[in-house]
């Protein structure tokens, strides 16, 4: 089992953005990202939507002990002084009823703005509010989210 703090062999960066992980599916690599995040420390890291899959917790309920495994990691990095910016998305839509609030050191906003180390300004946001499709077609949505689901089991099964 890796070593769960960093220290001096943990790479160093100022931003790290982490998108679409969808904790609480089984497609989820929750592995693999609580990895990352044990060897990598960063200024600011950005959690850009679809971090916990709402959807599919509404369903069935599915939580390992590697999804445990990334939300501590990232809850340890915001006590370590990490600036945690979470902008959820269409899967995780339920805390966007909560934007800029704190919680546990992790400030929900609605988008934010990156500065790059030579002065650049991008904006930082989920997207799913600019797609009409998302927006208007919440059915087809929910149905190719099923669809997808459904893939993940059978490829579980065929594995």
């Amino acid at each position: 089992m890796p070593d769960r703090t960093s220290g001096p062999r943990a790479k160093r960066v100022r931003t790290i953005f982490i998108s679409d992980v969808h904790l609480g599916t089984r497609g989820c690599k929750a592995e693999d990202l609580a990895d990352f995040l044990r060897n990598h420390d960063a200024d600011t890291l950005f959690l850009v939507g679809d971090i916990i899959d709402g959807w599919r917790l509404k369903r069935a309920w599915y939580w390992n002990t590697c999804h445990n495994d990334v939300v501590q990691e990232i809850l340890r990095k915001a006590r370590e002084g990490t600036q945690v910016i979470y902008i959820p998305g269409n899967h995780d839509e339920v805390l966007r009823n909560y934007l800029d609030q704190d919680f546990g050191g992790i400030l929900l906003r609605h988008d934010d703005i990156h500065e790059t180390a030579d002065g650049r300004r991008f904006l930082v946001t989920h997207g799913d509010q600019y797609d009409d499709f998302l927006r208007y077609g919440r059915l087809a949505c929910l149905l190719g989210d099923w669809a997808y689901s459904s893939t993940l089991r059978v490829n579980d099964v065929l594995n």
